[in-house]
């Protein structure tokens, strides 16, 4: 669907400034005013407000960002641009301050300028406050008024118009793949492609070939040569999953990618230039990966350009809701039966925990789709399904368990009290109690990888990749089983 053209005002008192930057953003399909004081934006201002205004700063009868402070008081969702001569840090700090929505330095590139607007537009657009709750644009790729999504957005809005490496950090299911792809899809590389790869999905033998291609030759049944992701994604966007589950070896690899710009592929001598974007996500905690020596800690730094901290939906309960109809609205799209929510029944979603985030609710919202027996989806309908999530989220642990967690907690309280509050806690426990269960459950199973990873309910060379970063020898082990 094609959107109206968006309203630029324009306030520059140089006209060559005015007659230049107007042309190049009607180029863009946008309708642009242009006024050469504050006086005259004061008088276009009474008659409408703009989708985006782009100010100068010092101007014949007053100061641009003394002016832009008062209008983002009085109009918030209105982005402003600052452009100035006075390219200190003082003024990009003020600009700031004045609630800005981007500051640009002069002398600037036209792209640069249009791209800001771009992101400016997309902002405004997809902001949760124009959104009503009973009519939800389904192209949207992120629901949510919280405050913890209206940070994700203000991040978002800022780094479509860069190629800057995004690094997306959140629990399972809080929709890191849709915050990469609203970032290709609103920047300048959306007419490219956008390649995911998950990392924890692919055998550690086979990531570099994935990532980088192939030669043909390159290796036992490597019949022709195969492009790898980076290629793939020429000109666009590579979505890295999971990064966290990479390999040394390919995060090596992957950092000298990051560093020179260029690769070859496995097997071969060219040169190939690595012309794309790179967003990650994890949700592991990759500086504990760094200390613990699995994360290699220059890589962490390249990847960590702009972070971005998905929040649990717990803690964005009033998008609940939100989301809810906005699930059911998709499953009535797919053919589903259109369904609603009655009052006790988002009374009991909002104070569920979702524990498996946005993806419990939309799996949840589409069950119960198929499943409710009335057009109205009451309480009695979801009871059940949650009260099964929540029995599992707080069954008791083992006493033994439960004595041996703490006593490590009161251990570490003790003995490391500055690495309490570090953010780090959970990564190390899971690193010690994983290598002791691992071996119980190889010496279960009589040391047969096999059997003990589909005990555990793991891919073999899931299990195969955890052996030996965690430096065990299960043919050791057997042998001296058996002496």
């Amino acid at each position: 669907m094609t959107q109206t053209p968006a309203q630029i005002l324009l306030l520059d008192d140089d006209a060559a400034i005015r007659t230049v930057v107007a042309q190049a953003l009607r180029r863009e399909g946008h309708v642009v005013q242009t006024v050469g004081t504050l006086g005259q934006l004061r008088a276009e201002l009474r008659a409408g407000i703009p989708d985006v205004l782009v100010t100068d700063v010092v101007l014949p009868d007053g100061d641009g960002l003394e002016m832009a402070a008062t209008l983002a008081a009085e109009h918030p969702d209105l982005p402003i641009i600052v452009l100035s001569a006075q390219n200190t840090l003082t003024t990009a700090v003020r600009a700031t301050e004045a609630g800005a929505f981007d500051y640009l330095p002069k002398p600037f590139d036209l792209d640069t300028l249009a791209f800001a607007v771009r992101g400016a537009l997309a902002r405004r657009r997809h902001a949760p406050e124009n959104v009503a709750i009973d009519s939800i644009d389904a192209s949207l790729p992120l629901i949510g008024r919280s405050p913890a999504m209206q940070d994700v957005y203000r991040i978002i809005a800022r780094v479509v118009a860069t190629d800057l490496t995004v690094l997306v950090t959140g629990e399972s299911g809080t929709g890191k793949e849709l915050v990469a792809r609203a970032i290709h899809d609103l920047g300048r590389r959306q007419r490219a492609p956008f390649i995911a790869l998950n990392m924890a999905a692919i055998p550690r033998e086979l990531i570099e070939a994935e990532l980088f291609g192939h030669e043909r030759g390159a290796f036992t049944g490597a019949a022709h040569r195969s492009a790898g992701k980076f290629e793939q994604a020429a000109g666009g966007t590579l979505f890295l999953d999971e990064i966290g589950d990479m390999p040394m070896e390919a995060q090596t690899r992957l950092l000298r990618v990051l560093q020179s710009g260029e690769f070859t592929s496995v097997g071969g001598a060219r040169l190939i230039r690595a012309d794309v974007r790179i967003v990650a996500a994890t949700n592991k905690t990759l500086a504990a990966q760094v200390q613990s020596g699995q994360f290699r800690e220059d890589l962490f730094y390249r990847l960590n350009v702009v972070p971005i901290a998905l929040p649990p939906l717990r803690e964005r309960r009033q998008d609940v809701a939100l989301l809810a109809r906005h699930f059911l609205d998709q499953a009535a799209r797919d053919g589903l039966p259109h369904k609603s929510l009655s009052a006790g029944a988002l009374a009991l979603l909002e104070a569920h925990d979702w524990p498996g985030n946005v993806r419990e609710l939309e799996n949840l919202m589409r069950r119960s789709a198929v499943l409710g027996r009335d057009a109205v989806i009451d309480a009695t309908d979801l009871s059940g399904a949650l009260g099964e999530a929540r029995d599992h989220a707080i069954a008791p642990a083992d006493p033994d368990i439960d004595g041996a967690v703490r006593a490590w907690l009161r251990r570490i309280a003790r003995e490391q009290p500055g690495t309490m509050e570090d953010g780090t806690l959970y990564d190390r426990l899971i690193a010690e109690v994983e290598r002791p269960f691992i071996e119980a459950m190889l010496d279960r199973h009589g040391n047969n990888q096999l059997r003990a990873a589909k005990a555990m309910g793991l891919n073999r060379n899931t299990l195969r990749k955890r052996l030996d970063e965690l430096g065990i020898d299960p043919a050791m082990r057997a042998y001296l089983t058996e002496k």
